[in-house]
């Protein structure tokens, strides 16, 4: 069970990377149309991993979330509202994660 929870964990640190990868991109290039199909086919990636690690219910909850629309004119500010909607729930995840698992304690 151990290794399973340091996989899905490590898989989580892994999809949040990839994330902060697409953001720094999109950030170099200010291609934000670009950076939003990458943001929609990693967030299809990532929620088949979460079925995949941790049940088909919580693939499916990440799989639901869907950013309300926008009224700002700063294409920016909404690309890195969207970075946070999906990075939010992510981290919520691996600290849930984490916070179930125990810990091994190291010998003194």
């Amino acid at each position: 069970m151990t290794n399973q929870s340091e996989a899905t964990r490590d898989m989580l640190q892994k999809q949040l990377k990839e994330l902060d990868q697409i953001f720094q991109e999109t950030m170099e290039t200010l291609n934000t149309v670009a950076g939003a199909e990458r943001v929609a086919k990693w967030k299809a990636r990532t929620s088949a991993l979460i079925a995949e690690s941790l049940g088909q219910k919580e693939g499916q909850k990440f799989a639901a979330l869907q950013p309300g629309p926008s009224f700002t004119n700063d294409l920016v500010e909404e690309f890195t509202d969207l970075i946070d909607y999906f990075r939010n729930p992510l981290t919520d995840l691996a600290k849930q994660l984490a916070h179930t698992t125990p810990r091994p304690s190291s010998g003194t």
